[in-house]
């Protein structure tokens, strides 16, 4: 079969066989969330007396740290085979097997980009009061090379933090209410599930529409449910007949959200516009007066293009670095003008202008 018969499907079975199946080179996102081999030992009971459910399912036992590594090592080297050279990798742990999987992917050539924390505010308490509640994750995200030209989406990510840079720790919830997928008995069908919104940033921060996600160890489907809404192309590994049949319902469901946020509108390069082609081109006017966004009079346009404070006479860029006391600033993002009373940025009228040229 050739890779595209394996698009937005899940391939059934063992994930070291499926994977040897998977072209070189071919994959542009990889998220795995394997086995952690929690080694949770007796009943969890919460502080009233009844059990908690954790990892208890066979696919999370291993008997020896040995076992375990042989098994990691062979589905990572699987996964730097079939990576695209400019593609990357996120694997998620906590602290039982993170160490051991970072080890080994140094090990395999990998080059780790970022530790990201998944920091989690309803965290499961440590029911006995013995230890600090382990409230986070970690997620390694790698390319299979120090040279990879990886895909990293960050104006987008900026915008969606409140136009500051985004930091590696994330604060998302752990599944619960609808989000988490539950039996006819209302008992997890997943010990594990991931909630979206963790594998939305991970999908729109680091892949292009159209792009393949890859997802080893499928599980309910989370990742291609995000993948598919995003508009990216999702192939999924899974040999548990019950979480196969509720991931192919759940994604059945999903359809793409038409977003321009989701087609990386704000990474596209700015259009090369002067403010003196705008106003040659009538969307501006010498004499204009010019606001930062809190509607504060800053200067007039000149016919050069250039902002006159009654002071200085300077471009779009050093006048506004000069008035918030910066080194540099970006005038675009900084000037605006008004039309019939409102407020409207000088940014988009160069792509106004952009768009009527082409």
């Amino acid at each position: 079969m050739s890779l595209t018969d394996y698009l937005n499907t899940i391939i059934v079975g063992d994930c070291l066989a499926n994977l040897a199946s998977i072209p070189d080179d071919s994959i542009d996102l990889i998220f795995a969330d394997p086995p952690y081999w929690m080694q949770t030992e007796g009943e969890l009971l919460r502080t009233n007396g009844t059990k908690f459910s954790g990892v208890e399912d066979n696919w999370d036992k291993f008997n020896t740290y040995k076992e375990y590594d042989e098994f990691s090592e062979k589905w990572l080297a699987e996964c730097k085979r079939i990576l695209k050279p400019n593609g990357s990798i996120w694997v998620i742990g906590a602290f039982q097997n993170i160490y051991r999987l970072g080890y080994i992917m140094q090990n395999l050539g990998f080059w780790i980009l970022n530790d990201v924390i998944w920091s989690k505010p309803n965290a499961v308490p440590n029911f006995g009061g013995t230890r600090f509640q382990n409230s986070h994750e970690t997620m390694l995200w790698c390319t299979k090379s120090q040279t990879a030209k990886y895909t990293f989406n960050y104006k987008t990510m900026k915008y969606l933090n409140g136009d500051k840079q985004d930091k590696s720790v994330w604060n998302i919830s752990i599944c619960i209410g609808n989000e988490r997928i539950k039996d006819e008995e209302g008992k997890k069908v997943h010990s594990t599930q991931k909630p979206e919104k963790l594998l939305y940033k991970i999908i729109l921060s680091t892949t292009k529409p159209g792009d393949i996600v890859l997802d080893p160890f499928f599980g309910t489907g989370t990742t291609g449910a995000v993948a598919k809404r995003l508009g990216r192309n999702y192939i999924g590994l899974e040999k548990e007949a019950k979480y196969i049949e509720i991931a192919e319902k759940r994604i059945a469901k999903v359809k793409r959200e038409e977003n321009s946020l989701f087609d990386l509108s704000l990474e596209v390069k700015p259009p090369r516009v002067s403010t003196k082609q705008l106003i040659e081109g009538g969307y501006l006017s010498v004499g204009e007066k010019l606001y930062d966004k809190k509607d504060m009079f800053v200067g007039k346009l000149t016919s050069e293009g250039y902002v006159d404070d009654s002071h200085d006479v300077l471009s779009i860029h050093k006048m506004s670095a000069k008035f918030l006391n910066l080194p540099n600033n970006n005038g675009w993002n900084f000037f605006y003008v008004k039309r019939n009373g409102k407020l409207e940025s000088i940014d988009g009228l160069r792509y106004e202008f952009s768009e009527k040229v082409k």
